[in-house]
């Protein structure tokens, strides 16, 4: 079965200081079971804030290394989803369930590719 990669992007701007909410968290844990129990999630993790990241660059020949925060950022990406499905429709349901357990405030986009090989 192909396996998908769902990019989680986020906008750490307009996202709570505090971070998701215990709600959020026990919705998302729940789903989270679901898919796993489904033999669909291979793996997920969320990221910590692109303020602790660094950016490896390659152009021209020359490489550059910049430390995070990325102030041109607007999106950046908050975490990742590994599933494996019978096919792209079964991991873009999944993935609309995970965007529908964030409260309306949200602003989250996530980037579903199938892996190669």
């Amino acid at each position: 079965m192909p396996r998908y990669l769902s990019l989680i992007r986020i906008d750490e701007n307009n996202t709570p200081a505090e971070g998701p909410s215990p709600e959020l968290m026990q919705r998302m844990g729940e789903l989270i079971e679901e898919i796993t129990k489904a033999g669909v999630m291979l793996d997920t993790a969320g990221l910590t804030p692109s303020a602790q990241g660094t950016r490896v660059h390659w152009e021209n020949g020359r490489l550059s290394v910049t430390d995070g925060p990325f102030t041109e950022t607007k999106e950046v990406i908050g975490g990742y989803a590994l599933m494996q499905c019978k096919d792209k429709a079964e991991a873009l349901e999944w993935t609309k369930r995970f965007l529908k357990v964030h409260e309306e405030f949200w602003t989250v986009t996530c980037e579903v590719r199938e892996i190669e090989g």
